[in-house]
């Protein structure tokens, strides 16, 4: 049997994580997909049961996510042969990873990117939880993803791979003095003199790309269904509006974007990164999917020389101008706590090394 190795604080590998399934940490229902297993997470899959549900929830001390759905739910679905999930609406889905954390081991959770790139609001849950996408030290149970689709409905069955996990062991995420250090040895961002405050500052890029005026895209309204399973199936016209420079760019209450940093990004080796969301004191819009960076992303040893970071940006109750290199996020850093045999990028068929602008998987 496997045995997982805790030595160093931090993020856990992949072969961490291999380990942490060999000693029975993670009960998968199936065998684990080619590929699931991230150089620094997990990939969580949908199973053949979801429900409608009437409302967003969280259980709190008391409930399991079992209970709610039972309270909550408007009606079951089968997603063994694949189901439409409808904007607009709640979905929960049972997924068919479980856990039995030991108590030195947390988790936390987030959108993968592709989620997050066709406007996919999906959060994981667990029994008994305060919070959405935190995993308590120690926690036995199901794990449950909520599914609201905002801007297109999707296709989705069983298998279907939404949502991913990270697994810490103890607190190594950088303060401002180890993010200063960590940017002036790996050299972080491509900015002269980045902003490091609560992490590395991203900013907007809305003066074109790869030789052309093109710097971003809309999502169109009442469009056709997504496949979340098929890669590179549909017509990038069909769904979004491209978008070309006239100096700055007025966000529309409610439309969902698709941007890019100006800067390149680089993540090491040894440590992963996350987006996350933008301050709102600062603008009435929102980098609103943060998304895990993981360790090798745009970087040189796993064959990049830089990668942007593509940003889902939404603006809230009221029209924002954005601005030609306008931060709009920041990128925190943490430690891993060992590197992993396998970065992102490197042999893995990872879809974003190297990205500039860049669409989901989805999209030919």
């Amino acid at each position: 049997m496997a045995s997982i190795h805790l030595s160093g604080r931090g993020i856990l590998a992949a072969h961490q994580i291999e380990a942490m399934a060999g000693e029975g940490l993670i009960r998968p229902d199936e065998p684990f997909a080619p590929g699931q297993i991230q150089p620094a997470s997990l990939d969580l899959r949908l199973s053949a049961r979801a429900w409608r549900m009437r409302a967003s929830f969280l259980p709190g001390l008391g409930r399991t996510v079992a209970q709610c759905i039972e309270n909550v739910s408007l009606h079951e679905i089968d997603l063994s042969k694949g189901a439409v999930l409808e904007t607009g609406c709640v979905y929960v889905a049972e997924l068919m990873e479980s856990l039995a954390l030991p108590p030195e081991i947390a988790a936390a959770a987030n959108p993968k990117s592709s989620t997050g790139r066709i406007d996919v609001f999906t959060r994981v849950i667990t029994d008994y939880s305060r919070e959405f996408d935190l995993i308590e030290a120690g926690y036995t149970g199901r794990l449950y993803a909520e599914i609201s689709p905002r801007t297109f409905p999707i296709l989705a069955r069983a298998g279907a791979r939404l949502s991913q996990v990270r697994f810490r062991h103890g607190h190594a995420r950088l303060d401002d003095a180890g993010h200063l250090a960590l940017h002036a040895r790996e050299k972080l961002v491509t900015s002269a003199e980045p902003s490091i405050q609560g992490g590395v500052a991203v900013s907007i890029d809305l003066s074109g790309f790869g030789g052309t005026t093109l710097i971003g895209y809309r999502a169109k309204r009442h469009t056709g269904l997504i496949d979340v399973d098929k890669l590179a199936a549909h017509d990038v016209l069909d769904f979004w509006e491209p978008i070309h420079a006239r100096g700055d760019l007025v966000l529309d209450p409610g439309e969902f974007y698709i941007l890019a940093s100006k800067e390149a990004v680089r993540v090491p080796p040894d440590h992963a990164a996350e987006m996350t969301p933008f301050d709102p004191l600062v603008g009435e819009f929102r980098v609103h999917y943060a998304g895990f960076f993981d360790p090798g992303f745009g970087a040189a040893e796993a064959g990049g020389a830089g990668a942007r970071a593509v940003l889902e940006v939404r603006s809230h109750d009221v029209p924002f101008i954005l601005e030609d290199g306008q931060i709009v996020g920041r990128l925190v850093y943490e430690r891993m706590a060992e590197a992993p045999r396998m970065l992102y990028g490197a042999g893995l068929g990872s879809n974003y090394q190297a990205q500039g602008l860049k669409l989901s998987k989805h999209f030919r």
